[in-house]
């Protein structure tokens, strides 16, 4: 009889052991429509597998170096990985809570007085205080932060996209700036060759003063450029080797815009949004509210008996050479139960848990919508940036071939220097605008590579 009840009562504490508290887990629907925008502005999406690894992405092997060594040298990542290490840790040791702590103890003791002297000695193993997750509290717990680690998880592959993107676009914004500069050089010398031919024609009483000094303008204002565009060039260079994390050599570093334009490929978008719910961000913002839902669990499970047990066996003896024998050994047994009647924090606990749940659902929402805005963003620039770059080409193009006119009628003295004034100002602004398009583009396919963020290698 007393074997049977002793039977029931480990079957009826196993039984418990295995509920929970948790509410059951339904991710929130997507706050999003299920396909990407179309107009206007949006290019034929095609149905290819969405995302790109940033080796393919990138083709251009200096860029491809640089990345590398930012993967091994960036500081924010080496934090980030750092932070994964933690909530690892941190999971184990909630995890370990579960299980009972096997302790080790031995003692010795030798005290006199009054001409007496006495000696004790102890070896035994014991149970520190155990709690018997009847509820599941503790399981709760190591569950939240089991989803915390993988949020931080999460957390470092989004700080590993976002890397990859800022590095690529800092190479490209650095080429971007080094072509600003050969325009402003090459402006500055083509200006300086129009202000001695105007200079010439009015000290041989063929020109007039104005036109000197509009001349001028055009060469102060190339020479203002250059100098400004020298130190954002080395600014550049400085925020390039602060991502990488290490000196980036000159032969690493690109001339100039045509070397780049082509290197870095097309981000497929493939046909729906539900490819959100691998980005990183997004997947942070759902182990996040997993652990939130856990933690409910736990709070629940506060209200109910907490039983803990503490247990010892071992030998005592005055002598160390009587220590193991006969008579000498003992053991005790300490169960404990307590639950809360009033007061305390339970119910504080409790609401505070819902109100953070809601809190990660909210968050979670929001985190799909800013995916989706991302995508929808770099989406609208990429329908329309090559139509734009092509205008931009025939434009150079027709300025130029009107400052050539311009200048040629200006020396036969059939047009007035306003005409070449506008001419040179219209292909110094055309030429600027070209290339900032280049970089546009560029910009745009990194970007939707950030924002698809379905990238299998990171």
């Amino acid at each position: 009889m007393k074997r049977s009840l002793t039977t029931g009562l480990c079957a009826t504490a196993l039984l418990l052991s295995g509920c929970t508290m948790a509410p059951r887990y339904v991710r929130p629907a997507a706050p999003v429509p299920e396909q990407w925008p179309s107009g206007a502005a949006y290019p034929q999406v095609q149905e290819d597998k969405a995302g790109l690894p940033w080796q393919s992405l990138i083709t251009d092997a200096r860029l491809r170096e640089v990345i590398t060594r930012m993967l091994a040298n960036n500081r924010d990542l080496r934090a980030a990985v750092a932070n994964v290490v933690a909530a690892r840790a941190q999971y184990r040791a909630d995890r370990s809570q579960i299980f009972p702590t096997l302790l080790g103890q031995a003692a010795g003791a030798r005290t006199g007085g009054n001409s007496t002297t006495s000696t004790y000695n102890s070896l035994g193993l014991g149970l520190s205080s155990f709690e018997v997750d009847l509820w599941g509290r503790l399981r709760n717990q190591a569950s939240a932060g089991f989803e915390t680690y993988l949020a931080t998880q999460s957390g470092m592959r989004s700080t590993k996209l976002s890397l990859v993107q800022e590095t690529a676009l800092a190479y490209v914004t650095l080429a971007y700036d080094e072509d600003l500069l050969t325009i402003a050089k090459s402006t500055e010398q083509s200006a300086q060759k129009s202000l001695e031919l105007t200079q010439s024609l009015f000290n041989a009483g063929l020109g007039a003063a104005g036109d000197v000094e509009s001349a001028k303008t055009i060469v102060a204002q190339a020479q203002s450029d250059v100098a400004a565009n020298t130190t954002q060039v080395a600014q550049d260079r400085n925020a390039l080797d602060l991502l990488v994390g290490a000196h980036v050599e000159d032969s690493l570093l690109p001339a100039s815009l045509s070397q780049i334009d082509g290197t870095i490929a097309l981000v497929p978008a493939g046909l729906s949004s539900t490819v959100l719910l691998q980005r990183p961000d997004v997947v942070e913002a759902e182990h996040t509210l997993k652990s939130a839902n856990y933690s409910i669990g736990a709070a629940r499970a506060a209200f109910f008996p907490t039983i803990s047990l503490t247990a010892a066996a071992g030998f005592a003896s005055a002598g160390l050479s009587d220590l193991f024998k006969s008579g000498s050994s003992g053991w005790s047994v300490q169960p404990n139960a307590s639950v809360p009647l009033l007061g305390g924090a339970t119910h504080a606990n409790l609401a505070y848990a819902k109100a953070t749940r809601d809190a990660d659902v909210a968050k979670y929402e929001k985190a799909v919508q800013q995916a989706f805005a991302d995508v929808a963003d770099a989406l609208a620039r990429r329908g329309t940036i090559n139509e734009q770059r092509a205008a931009q080409g025939r434009l150079v193009n027709a300025a130029q071939r009107s400052l050539t006119l311009s200048e040629d009628q200006y020396r036969a003295g059939t047009q007035a220097y306003v005409a070449v004034l506008t001419a040179q100002r219209t292909l110094y602004a055309a030429r600027q605008t070209q290339v900032a398009a280049t970089l546009a583009d560029l910009s745009n396919r990194l970007s939707l590579y950030t924002a698809i963020g379905a990238d299998d290698t990171l």
